[in-house]
């Protein structure tokens, strides 16, 4: 038979394995050759669902789809049209500068995610040209052999040649939360895709056993792939951009108040339509932030950077500012609180068991492959023990290892049937001491005691224990019954050098860290005693149960560490930390902390961690440290202190501007400002804020968590507006009556004003202390806000002050100017004192975040992350 692509999973499923590999073209010795991969490469493209190329085209049109900005160029047009070309050319211009620096900005903040993205990698193991290589994701092509096991994520639609009490947890495209299990045997033509028992299906997790099969389709051909293809491109929106999205919202709901006011007031004026419609249009462009997204953008490119030099790297630049709103930290203990370099230290044998018997038996009862007499694969106790034994002992000649029983979260142990020397067979399993001894008959007092005794002394214990077996009878996870205890085997992973320090500093920014382990509950208090973290209690698994949410979260902040507990219950406390507190964040490398990952705020994994952690994660450390992790919170606080100046600048010194205008409109017989200057005014004053992404924040701003408050801006908004409206006010004033200004000279000396108020204004808006005494600001916003300035100053004596509508200002109008300039932002810093000690009280807490689940199309996102592609991505495998 030959398989089409087309319907490759489903001729696949409905052939043995052998016709299926025969079809391929490929060995199950060999795999697939050099040659026949770069063939296949080049037919079937990249194992890829999308990519994350930063695209010209759509960052052009997120920069002019803008109906403001349409509708201006609309009318620019118009003017043209009507003969006021200068006019025409003049906006014209100046909304190209303004979508060009906005285009500049956010093109560079995709191309720095993209390449966030390419350091990110996830692999998979194939056989090809005869030997196992280690390979991205992304480079398969069908007929490569590939191998799976616990943890992983299904890099392609696999037809199953070899399984091992292979399950799979298909929830992401079935629905069915329960494990599937899996076998070789073919299914009838036509089963349904959750009866595919044979296959393997892209994206779906390995929770227990291992296998091999075939790739038979790959990206968008696979059932997975074309259910990520047919979704928005669109991410699911993170809490920072909601609040972003609110407070645009609120920016139009204020515009359009004020720009129909200001339209309304000069009709009824008598002035012309065209320039009153004009002028009432930039207005609205005037009130609106209209960098903000590339202030925005430039602040998490350049904070990606730093934290990518700090060993952090954030899969979705949003996340950072998720990160400085963390109040909840929920991390696991080994790697983490501990080296995570695990030692076997001692034995503890039964009466009447040689260590020497017990040690092999604990060597044999593994889910490794032993290879030229060491392990391959297998978890971190398991290599610990191979070292830490003479090598006399792991010599392990006429033992034979058979069946096994893989080890999963909720048995907590590993079974294997093993025939020893003289032909016996025997059932030997290994595991967490409470676990194991309870299916043992008798227990001797003085083991049980020694348990508590290593626990205490916070050791990582495993239990042994065998029965005699039958070796035609292959093995079941209920026949783990009426054993005979062997003995115990002692690991010593002692606390992480300097984590006491890292705590503290996660503390002194206002993070709560607790422990979630499935270690037991001795152990894990002991840990935390050594390392300083002594407040709290500790909860286990079976405790948990017991609990209704509310009284789980009523109990939450007196406990510091939840211990046994299974992937629910992880991803239960995550939900009840969210329903009670902040931004949560949740730490974990393996399978079982998947669920927590996707529940969490921010979830949070390493390089090392499995497939489905780093999936699931929103961060990746590439070192497990949590000084790493404080460095990442602390960026993400100092990004969005700097995103928040600059909206509060914006929206107060730009409200005030734009009321200043609809007062001035009353009164005056021609318009305050020309629109091409207000929109001019506007693009200069944005240009010199684009520096803030590099200010200085002040220490008391990283010490809590940092998120939106529309309440707050709104407060912040019609406080020092009206305090900016004032002064021009007052400018106007002062150019009637002491300058006997008319129109150009008017509109020219408060352009200058307006310009000068506005850019210096930043300095008192930026902290809450003292500016430039107790809080300085960077090189870089301090020189490009007095550029500003002097740019706005120097206009109206340049060739082409004609042009943009200005004349010449006399002399004496600088010393006014000064003298403005000083006395407002003297007075705003006075508001300022008042403001944040009487006006700046907390608007009422919006709904917990606990009520907030995330959606399949999320999970869907984040499964498909593995399989998009870089333009860095070179595929290039690793032997072994």
């Amino acid at each position: 038979m030959a398989i089409r692509q087309s319907d490759a999973l489903g001729e696949a499923s409905a052939a043995g394995a052998e016709e299926v590999l025969a079809s391929l073209g490929v060995s199950m010795v060999k795999g697939l050759s050099s040659a026949e991969i770069t063939e296949r490469r080049a037919r079937w493209g990249p194992n890829a669902v999308a990519t994350h190329r930063a695209h010209v085209g759509q960052v052009l049109w997120r920069q002019v789809r803008s109906p403001l900005l349409l509708l201006l160029l609309v009318t620019a047009a118009a003017s043209s049209f009507l003969g006021e070309h200068s006019d025409a050319v003049i906006i014209g211009v100046i909304v190209g500068l303004s979508v060009g620096l906005g285009f500049v900005n956010e093109y560079r903040a995709e191309r720095a995610a993209a390449a966030m993205h390419a350091k990110i990698r996830h692999t998979t193991v194939v056989r090809r040209d005869g030997v196992l290589s280690e390979v991205d994701v992304t480079d398969l092509v069908p007929g490569d052999l590939v191998t799976v096991k616990m943890g992983d994520v299904v890099p392609a639609d696999l037809r199953l040649v070899e399984t091992s009490d292979l399950a799979c947890i298909e929830s992401i495209l079935t629905g069915e939360g329960l494990p599937a299990d899996k076998s070789t045997t073919p299914v009838p033509a036509g089963t349904a895709l959750a009866e595919l028992t044979d296959c393997a299906l892209m994206g779906t997790v390995v929770s227990s056993g291992e296998g091999r099969g075939v790739v038979v389709a790959t990206g968008s051909r696979a059932v997975f792939g074309r259910i990520a293809a047919g979704l928005s491109a669109a991410e699911v929106e993170t809490g920072f951009q909601k609040g972003l999205r609110r407070f645009s919202m609120f920016l139009v709901e204020v515009g359009g108040v004020l720009t129909a006011l200001v339209f309304v007031i000069n009709v009824l004026g008598h002035k012309p339509l065209l320039d009153a419609l004009m002028f009432s249009l930039a207005i609205a462009v005037g009130i609106t932030p209209q960098l903000l997204p590339a202030v925005v953008s430039t602040s998490l490119a350049a904070g990606s950077r730093h934290l990518a030099r700090v060993k952090v790297l954030v899969k979705r630049l949003v996340c950072i500012e998720d990160l400085g709103d963390m109040a909840l930290l929920l991390t696991d203990k080994t790697g983490t609180l501990t080296e995570g370099r695990i030692r076997f230290i001692r034995q503890r044998a039964c009466s009447g068991v040689d260590e020497t018997a017990l040690t092999r038996l604990a060597l044999l009862a593994t889910e490794s492959d032993v290879s030229a007499g060491r392990p391959v694969g297998g978890n971190p106790l398991d290599q610990a023990l191979w070292d830490g034994v003479p090598g006399d002992v792991t010599n392990l000649a006429g033992w034979m290892k058979g069946d096994l029983v893989p080890f999963d979260h909720r048995r907590r142990m590993t079974s294997a049937v093993v025939r020893d020397p003289g032909g016996a067979g025997l059932l030997v399993t290994k595991g967490a001491p409470e676990a194991v001894l309870d299916r043992c008959r008798e227990v001797p007092e003085d083991l049980r005691r020694a348990v508590e005794e290593e626990f205490a002394q916070g050791n990582r214990v495993v239990a042994v224990a065998s029965k005699r077996w039958d070796l035609a009878r292959a093995p079941r996870a209920d026949d783990e019954h009426g054993l005979s205890p062997a003995g115990l085997l002692v690991f010593l992973d002692p606390p992480k050098a300097g984590v006491g320090a890292s705590l503290g500093r996660l503390r002194e920014l206002g993070v709560d860290v607790k422990i979630v382990t499935g270690d037991n509950p001795v152990v894990a208090l002991k840990v935390c005693r050594d390392i300083g973290l002594t407040d709290g209690t500790a909860i286990t698994g079976p405790e948990l149960a017991g609990l209704s949410d509310d009284e789980l979260a009523a109990r939450m902040p007196g406990i510091t560490v939840f211990a046994r507990v299974s992937p629910e219950d992880k991803a239960r406390i995550v939900h009840v930390g969210r329903s009670r507190t902040g931004g949560v964040g949740f730490l974990g490398d393996g399978v079982n902390d998947a669920p927590a990952l996707h529940a969490a705020d921010v979830g949070i994994s390493v390089d090392t961690a499995t497939d489905v952690a780093k999936d699931a994660a929103d961060v990746i450390l590439l070192e497990k440290d949590l000084d790493v992790l404080a460095d990442g919170v602390t960026e993400g606080r100092r990004i969005f202190a700097n995103t928040i100046k600059y909206v509060m600048m914006g929206t107060s010194s730009n409200f005030g501007n734009m009321f200043s205008a609809a007062g001035g409109s009353t009164f005056l017989r021609f318009l305050p400002m020309l629109p091409g200057q207000i929109l001019l005014n506007n693009l200069l004053y944005d240009a010199g804020q684009l520096a803030i992404p590099t200010d200085h924040v002040d220490e008391e701003r990283l010490h809590r968590p940092s998120h939106w408050d529309i309440g707050f801006i709104r407060r912040f908004m019609l406080v020092f507006g009206p305090l900016s409206s004032l002064f021009d006010f007052a400018t106007f004033a002062l150019m009637l009556g002491l300058f006997h200004a008319g129109e150009s000279l008017f509109q020219t000396g408060w352009f200058v004003e307006s310009l000068a108020t506005q850019a210096l204004i930043i300095f008192v808006i930026r902290t809450h202390r003292v500016p430039f005494l107790r809080s300085r600001p960077s090189l870089a916003l301090t020189v490009t806000s007095l550029a500003v300035v002097l740019v706005g100053a120097v206009l109206p004596a340049t060739p082409v002050a004609r042009l943009l509508g200005f004349t010449p200002l006399p002399v004496a109008y600088f010393g006014m100017l000064v003298g403005l300039v000083v006395t407002y932002l003297v007075l705003v810093e006075l508001g300022k004192y008042w403001f944040y000690r009487v006006a700046a009280m907390p608007t009422p807490a919006q709904a917990p975040k606990g009520a907030v689940v995330r959606p399949h199309a999320r999970r869907v996102h984040r499964r498909a992350a593995p399989f998009h592609v870089s333009p860095s991505r070179s595929g290039r495998p690793r032997t072994r």
